[in-house]
């Protein structure tokens, strides 16, 4: 029988931004995205249009080895595989391709993380904090429901769904890992022995 997979990339760089969320909250995780496949070559979230200006923030594909990930020198992260069944991931799929498809639409909800740090349940149908697109995207598809406010969602919340963490780690160790030509079968072995 197939399985299906979705996969949370939980991380926290050494920006401002980062680094004054990790003081109010002092969370371990401060950025999530999501992907559908485990090489995470197809990675979305909400976060900065440039990797030098913060105040302008949008939905976007992100990859580990670029924008502001690129600059860190190391990057601390995890990776959660969440095994969900066929009709999940399709709707997962659909949801991801209707922000792909509409993206000049949203925006990152700075006034949503100000509410957030202040525990303030408030939601916009078009502005969406990372970790609160990758909760949407997981209730939305019949995934999980955390039972609070999107907006009040945090990447650290995340950890706490019920998946099954695959890699913990620097995440810049990703970028060897992808720059070198090997099975799929040998990097999972090599991510189980080093991060389990």
């Amino acid at each position: 029988m197939e399985k299906f997979h979705l996969y949370i990339v939980l991380t926290r760089t050494n920006t401002v931004m980062s680094n004054l969320i990790r003081i109010f909250k002092n969370d371990e995780y401060t950025h999530a995205a999501i992907s559908l496949d485990e090489e995470l070559n197809h990675m979305y979230s909400f976060g900065r249009r440039n990797t030098y200006n913060p105040f302008i923030g949008r939905f976007r594909k992100e990859d580990i080895n670029e924008g502001v990930y690129k600059i860190c020198n190391t990057l601390p992260g995890a990776i959660i595989e969440i095994e969900v069944s066929k009709g999940q991931y399709e709707k997962a799929k659909v949801l991801l391709e209707h922000f792909i498809s509409n993206s000049h639409l949203y925006k990152y909800n700075y006034k949503g993380l100000v509410h957030s740090l202040l525990n303030k349940p408030v939601c916009s149908d078009y502005s969406f904090l990372c970790s609160e697109f990758v909760y949407h995207i997981l209730k939305e598809s019949g995934i999980v429901d955390i039972k609070i406010s999107r907006n009040l969602v945090r990447p650290q919340h995340l950890l706490n769904i019920g998946g099954r963490m695959i890699y913990k780690g620097n995440l810049k160790e990703i970028k060897v890992l992808k720059s070198n030509s090997y099975s799929k079968k040998l990097r999972t072995r090599r991510l189980s022995a080093i991060y389990e």
